[in-house]
């Protein structure tokens, strides 16, 4: 008799197209991983049955680490369009004697998408960076498409919040 084991294949992976509801906020962990968290809006537009357009914002905890959390803080500001990839994570913290969770978006490749909203002169236009390889950081390469690495080795104990 031939006994099969059955493989279990899971997919976790999340596209974000969507604008900045918040400043990045960067911060680092006592080994000295930056890391950045900011909120994203994704919306959708249609008509209902009356012919009344209608709308739906949905909001995403964005979690960024390494030295692409530092790109996101330079480049970044609030309305600005960028293209996110990564995966969900949960979290759970006790406070007080109270479990607390939150699920939010680990971010593992950024696109900065056309220029930044007002007042923001520092952008660069469809910049990408992700984990794949480190390239000079010249300000002639920042308006290129180019991937940046990051450590992704890290710990809950690591998480400054």
């Amino acid at each position: 008799m031939l006994i099969m084991k059955e493989e279990i294949m899971s997919v976790n992976k999340v596209i974000i197209l969507g604008r900045l509801g918040t400043e990045p906020e960067l911060k680092y962990t006592p080994s000295g991983a930056a890391v950045c968290n900011f909120s994203v809006a994704t919306s959708e537009g249609w008509t209902d049955k009356s012919g009344q357009k209608q709308e739906k914002t949905e909001w995403h905890r964005m979690v960024v680490w390494g030295k692409t959390a530092e790109l996101c803080n330079q480049y970044l500001s609030k309305g600005r369009q960028a293209y996110f990839e990564g995966s969900l994570q949960t979290r759970m913290w006790e406070k007080e004697g109270q479990k607390h969770y939150t699920t939010e978006i680990n971010v593992r490749t950024v696109q900065f998408i056309g220029g930044a909203s007002t007042g923001a002169s520092q952008s660069r236009d469809n910049s990408n960076y992700s984990q794949q390889s480190s390239p000079s950081q010249d300000n002639s390469a920042m308006s290129q498409d180019y991937d940046i690495s990051t450590d992704s080795n890290f710990t809950s104990d690591d998480i400054p919040f």
